[in-house]
């Protein structure tokens, strides 16, 4: 008797590993393409095995004509498993780009969705290949370590359990078992820059280096992703310790620590302080990072939002203006 073709055997077992973490109602984010198809039927497989209730969520953002009767298809799809199926329809709005602002709503609408289900996880088709594009495009902007970390395995909610397999894998999952793919026209459109990186600079890299490149990225992002954890849990204890009473942080608390780690508890204090997370900038942390280690009387450093830094006797302080 033969097994399942070997693709399908290893979306499932990468779904598989996953799903034992959860329990009750599982979410699977489907948009028809390749990846959650081929993730939408490994969980299929596997989630009644582990006594688990599935729902497949497709989000129509209403970008492209048809884009209702697409869900439709995918839903009916996702229903020939044997999955409940629901459409999350959003409106894409805000700053950012489309992209920005289509990633924005359809995260909203798949937690939304896993509140009022009350589900233990929500399961989404990203692969090696996605998170390769993601490293060169964190690389490209200068976004530091946590940006080349690119997607975690887990976070929140979110689970990706496909990240240690090919976008080719998942192809192939879904011919082996006559699943359809939809073929998004905008994957193909070389106005959207993940798709240039996907269609021109990987593949560049690959001939001018050898193959694995994008195998390499992926290991440079788990390995990265390890590393900023460790350094965020670190920066998030020091915060706690060169907190006073009032808010203000204690210079002395603040100076011996390591340039990494007291980067990442300026840019909390910041953020906890009300400055925009898309506006707050590394220039803004250096300048607040003067203040403790370049310190000669200087006036205040202008912050985006409502607050700014200041030293005060030996306290760096957010302030209103």
């Amino acid at each position: 008797m033969t097994g399942p073709a070997p693709a399908v055997a290893a979306t499932r077992l990468a779904v598989r590993r996953c799903l034992r973490e959860l329990s009750g109602t599982v979410l699977v984010a489907v948009s028809g393409g390749a990846d959650s198809l081929a993730l939408l039927s490994a969980a299929a497989f596997e989630a009644p095995r582990l006594g688990l209730r599935l729902v497949a969520v497709t989000v129509d953002h209403g970008l492209q004509a048809g884009s209702a009767e697409q869900a439709a298809a995918t839903l009916a799809q996702a229903a020939t498993l044997g999955v409940e199926t629901e459409v999350a329809v959003v409106a894409v709005a805000g700053a950012g780009g489309p992209e920005a602002a289509a990633r924005t709503a359809r995260y909203e609408a798949l937690h939304s969705a896993a509140a009022r289900l009350a589900a233990s996880g929500i399961l989404l088709g990203h692969t090696l290949d996605d998170q390769a594009e993601t490293v060169l495009l964190g690389l490209a902007r200068g976004s530091g370590a946590r940006s080349l970390a690119g997607m975690p395995a887990a976070a929140g909610l979110l689970r990706r359990p496909l990240l240690g397999l090919r976008r080719q894998q998942t192809l192939d999952a879904c011919a082996a078992q006559g699943l359809t793919p939809w073929q998004d026209p905008m994957n193909d459109d070389p106005a959207y820059t993940r798709v240039r990186v996907r269609a021109q600079v990987l593949p560049a890299l690959e001939a001018a280096i050898g193959p694995g490149v994008a195998e390499a990225l992926a290991r440079t992002a788990e390995q990265l992703g390890q590393d900023t954890d460790a350094l965020d849990a670190w920066a998030e204890r020091a915060l706690v310790e060169a907190t006073d009473e009032l808010g203000g942080l204690s210079v002395e608390v603040l100076l011996p620590l390591p340039a990494a780690i007291r980067s990442r508890v300026l840019r909390a204090a910041a953020l906890r302080a009300g400055a925009p997370a898309g506006s707050l900038t590394a220039a803004h942390v250096r300048e607040l990072d003067r203040l403790v280690t370049d310190w000669h009387g200087q006036g205040p450093v202008a912050l985006p939002g409502p607050y700014g830094g200041l030293r005060d006797c030996g306290r760096l302080l957010l302030v209103l203006p």
